[in-house]
């Protein structure tokens, strides 16, 4: 739930980021999708399953969720007291959850579910965007740190960390502002869903 990140540009005492082509991409995201089933026969009933069946997102249920999974591979390369981050390599996999019919739907209700579901799909691959870009904004403000006096890299570690803290709280602040506008009144998700509950 995430599109262009602020990048931070202070930098903690005797730290210093060097510009490196290693921060090109040079990795794809994995993504994939997972359904939760849900039942009914028209749009309204299809609606209501989702209400019970959908991901626990907090003390209610989501009608869809996008969730990742980011770790990395980094080189931390100490030498005459300094110590340098020469590569992050991020291995990150995006996971859409999505609501399916159990059975197959009278025609009517099938045209109005694939439109809804194709848009609810749309909405949560916004999100996985925004987890890109983030991944692309650590990767860009990471490779090349530099600290001296640091020869147990523990410098670097700690200005990574609060880096990292930083833009993510960015991702979750864009994601949040996505959903309040789609899910508003009038909104993206709030028409998708009008159209589906609407119609019998």
């Amino acid at each position: 739930m995430r599109a262009l990140l602020t990048f931070l540009s202070a930098a903690l005492a005797g730290l210093a980021v060097l510009v490196s082509p290693a921060a090109a991409q040079d990795w794809q995201p994995v993504e994939q999708v997972k359904t939760y089933a849900i039942s009914g026969q028209t749009g309204i009933d299809l609606y209501r399953s989702i209400g019970a069946n959908g991901p626990k997102i907090g003390a209610g249920r989501a009608i869809a969720y996008t969730d990742f999974d980011l770790k990395w591979s980094r080189d931390y390369v100490p030498g005459n007291g300094h110590c340098t981050l020469r590569s992050a390599r991020p291995h990150l996999i995006i996971t859409y959850r999505l609501p399916k019919p159990k059975g197959p739907l009278p025609a009517a209700t099938q045209a109005r579910w694939q439109t809804f579901i194709d848009g609810i799909e749309k909405h949560e691959r916004v999100h996985g965007a925004m987890i890109v870009a983030m991944v692309k904004a650590i990767r860009e403000t990471s490779v090349g740190l530099t600290a001296a006096n640091d020869p147990n890299c523990q410098k670097v570690r700690a200005e990574l960390k609060t880096r990292l803290a930083a833009l993510s709280l960015e991702q979750r602040r864009r994601s949040r502002e996505f959903d309040r506008e789609e899910m508003s009144q009038g909104g993206n998700v709030h028409q998708l869903i009008l159209a589906l509950v609407n119609a019998e």
